[in-house]
């Protein structure tokens, strides 16, 4: 079950935390993986992981807010089964503390990100007799987070990007689902925790996992074995779904 033998993937944002935990998961069971990162550092450190474990993997340096960019790598890759649309960054704010900028730069990357790779990947999985696309969305398109206006924002609009593909392109083979992730124990998280809360690390660590009712934060590799399975043959009847994978985080906390 759920192997991806014969498959073309491009994960975007595949070189650290969730993106590498797909990825690396994508090629063990069989993918032939395409990695779109912006650092090229981090997209060859996954590709050694992958190719050093037997696998197969690319990596391309591509800004994906940049639809130049995004068409050409694309265009590259050509034909493809399975598209995961995973790179974001993240901002902390309310509505009147997040700067035009700040808010322009979330968008770009969130948003049109992600609608640069759809744009570009769909001539490609059309070109494979149809296929499977998975956005990565958040907790934070269903609940209201203190402080992430701009971030809750992008993600609603992931949310419902996922629907409308999956709408607009069922005619076609191709399924299109998004899965909410609440938090998860990411370098982005150990970064975050150095930078704001020195010498409070620990603490405010356990503090952000206890948010979660399960009482702990998620790994990378869970969020990658549900994204496997909606990319997988047998998710072949899930189409315009959003999965929260969060904790018990939405129903639990309410």
């Amino acid at each position: 079950m759920f192997s991806l033998a014969g498959k073309k993937a491009v994960v975007t944002g595949g070189g650290s935390g969730i993106g590498r935990a797909i990825s690396v998961l994508f090629a063990q069971q069989g993918a032939e993986v395409h990695i779109i990162e912006l650092s090229e550092e981090n997209a060859t450190a996954t590709v050694q992981e992958i190719t050093a474990a037997g696998g197969t993997a690319t990596a391309h340096s591509c800004n994906v807010a940049n639809q130049a960019d995004v068409l050409a790598t694309f265009q590259k890759i050509g034909a493809l089964n399975i598209l995961v649309n995973n790179a974001g960054i993240a901002h902390i704010g309310k509505a009147d503390t997040t700067s035009e900028a700040d808010f322009d730069r979330v968008i770009n990357v969130n948003v049109k990100g992600v609608y640069n790779c759809l744009h570009a990947a769909i001539p490609q999985l059309r070109a494979a007799g149809g296929g499977v696309i998975a956005n990565m969305a958040s907790i934070a398109a269903w609940v209201g987070l203190s402080d992430r206006f701009v971030y809750s924002t992008a993600k609603g609009a992931v949310m419902a990007m996922t629907l409308s593909v999956a709408k607009d392109y069922i005619g076609e083979n191709i399924r299109c689902n998004s899965i909410s992730p609440a938090r998860v124990h990411t370098p982005f998280v150990d970064g975050f925790l150095k930078n704001n809360y020195p010498g409070r690390e620990a603490e405010m660590f356990e503090k952000l996992s206890k948010t979660q009712p399960i009482g702990r934060m998620a790994q990378p590799s869970e969020i990658a074995a549900l994204v496997l399975y909606l990319c997988s043959d047998e998710a072949s009847f899930i189409t315009g779904c959003d999965y929260p994978i969060d904790g018990g985080f939405i129903t639990l906390n309410s």
